[in-house]
């Protein structure tokens, strides 16, 4: 069997592939999906891992049995590009780092602590014990968290998040959530958003991307969230309307925000504003390259469920989270 990797956050791991596929597997490496040597690489391989796989690459590679990602997304590979009898799958791994992301943001944000980061590298020591004009800054013990969404980021965010005392309300499509088994205030539906809002001190952005939540949060919401209100976007930055944020956060219409997802993102040499807008020029604002779930930890998990899925297709068995079948007829038969 012939497998072909090319993301470069798998590299590290290259170890753990070796050692974990069954002997006389052969690994073809590369840094980038559009590696030169990819193309002739797909030529006789049974397995493609990266993130995007486009039409033509597919037409190179008739032999095709599955197509993984090192990760949860998978709009990056064209159904044009699967053959008859190929799958995609992907692979998650990445709720405990991105849980800890939203941890850490919010204690940042809530201790003032970027402020007064910023301020002591000018010389002024902003702490109510020697600023007047400071203001002594709250823990999150007693914060009312909202979690739009609440999968598996939101779930291991909030189990996180009631170590430090706080208290949580979850707001998902259906409105399924049992509040009492994950000691919530209360769960409803995207209808209850507005209320969760006004008794919330922050709001956590992890649900879909869809046309129900694109651009759920604008000006109304982050007014009723309020001016001591905190928000942080794991999600995907078009859940919140670009423009109200940033007039939101530029008049402190809420406190601030930790945005780790964005409205435009790099070019291929990994440069790039992230928005139109000047969200840099903020200071209540912790802006990250989408790298909440970017951790060893991460990648070391996916990795080992990437290794579990060759393994299994090449004894035969079910590859696990299947997101997509192929269905076009390769223009030679692969082989037997």
């Amino acid at each position: 069997m012939k497998i072909v990797i090319a993301d470069p956050n798998l590299i590290v791991h290259r170890p753990a592939f070796e050692r974990g596929l069954a002997p006389g597997t052969v690994i073809s490496w590369h840094r980038s999906w559009d590696d030169p040597d990819v193309l002739p690489a797909l030529g006789d391989a049974d397995v493609f891992v990266g993130p995007r796989l486009t039409k033509s690459m597919g037409a190179a590679a008739n032999r095709l049995r599955l197509i993984h990602t090192a990760g949860a997304g998978f709009d990056g590979i064209e159904s044009e590009a699967l053959h008859t009898g190929a799958v995609c799958a992907n692979t998650f791994h990445h709720e405990g780092s991105v849980a800890e992301y939203v941890a850490s943001v919010l204690v940042a944000l809530r201790r003032d602590l970027i402020v007064q980061d910023a301020a002591l590298r000018d010389g002024n020591w902003r702490s109510s014990v020697y600023c007047r004009r400071a203001r002594q800054p709250k823990t999150l013990r007693g914060a009312v968290v909202t979690f739009l969404g609440f999968g598996h980021i939101g779930a291991a965010s909030w189990k996180l998040l009631q170590s430090f005392g706080a208290e949580g309300v979850a707001i998902t499509r259906s409105g399924s959530v049992d509040a009492k088994a994950h000691g919530l205030r209360w769960a409803g539906s995207n209808e209850h958003l507005p209320q969760a809002l006004t008794e919330s001190d922050v709001l956590v952005i992890s649900t879909p991307l869809t046309p129900e939540t694109t651009g759920i949060i604008g000006a109304a919401q982050l007014d009723a969230l309020g001016p001591e209100g905190l928000l942080v976007n794991v999600a995907r930055g078009p859940v919140v309307q670009e423009e109200a944020l940033y007039a939101a956060l530029k008049h402190h219409r809420i406190a601030g925000a930790a945005i780790d997802v964005w409205y435009r993102y790099p070019a291929a040499d990994g440069r790039g504003k992230p928005s139109t807008l000047p969200f840099e020029s903020l200071d209540n604002v912790v802006m990250t390259p989408h790298s909440s779930a970017v951790t060893e930890e991460t990648f070391r998990g996916r990795s080992q469920e990437i290794i579990e899925n060759i393994n299994r297709l090449a004894a035969g068995r079910p590859v696990r989270n299947v997101v997509m079948a192929g269905s076009i007829r390769p223009a030679v038969d692969p082989a037997p």
